[in-house]
């Protein structure tokens, strides 16, 4: 994988938030003022919408209190209204907008808690890439899915919305 700088990791989880903000604001569309959407699960086994929006958040959250040398801070999972999720991603974008570190943090190594008595120490550089990112698009994936298994009208274009500023009509 290509080396990355803060700017630039801040940019991809600033451009794909936005895409997590357009579709929640899909979603209201869809279902107006009914919230019970956020309870929507996959399956039984999987968190609903609502936690999926959470997590993907925790991670440019994450990122961003881990740039300015502070612990880990997960939001709370449990999301009852639109307006709390939409405020968690809003709250997470001004997090990283605040951000401003030396691309020399991802040198440092950190620990990483990952609960049940286990822990991970890992570069900055493997825990943006081998950690923060793929959550990052695991939980905003199932978010997504989530949603079209909800029947809102949403498709790849809908997802890929980062896209926007290179395309061009011939």
């Amino acid at each position: 994988m290509q080396s990355q700088s803060i700017a630039s990791l801040q940019n991809l989880f600033q451009s794909r938030l936005a895409t997590l903000d357009y579709l929640l604001m899909s979603a209201q569309s869809h279902f107006g003022d009914n919230d019970s959407f956020l309870q929507t699960r996959i399956t039984a086994d999987m968190l609903p919408f609502g936690t999926q929006i959470v997590f993907t958040c925790n991670q440019p959250r994450n990122f961003a209190l881990w740039c300015d040398g502070k612990p880990m801070d997960n939001l709370d999972p449990d999301v009852l209204s639109l307006q709390q999720a939409s405020a968690h991603i809003s709250n997470t974008k001004k997090l990283l907008a605040d951000l401003s570190v030396e691309d020399e943090k991802l040198d440092e190594v950190t620990h990483i808690d990952l609960g049940q008595g286990l822990y991970a120490e890992l570069s900055g550089s493997a825990y943006v890439n081998d950690f923060l990112i793929p959550n990052f698009y695991f939980h905003m994936v199932t978010a997504y899915n989530i949603l079209r298994m909800a029947g809102v009208p949403i498709g790849k274009r809908d997802y890929m919305m980062h896209l926007l500023p290179y395309v061009r009509q011939k």
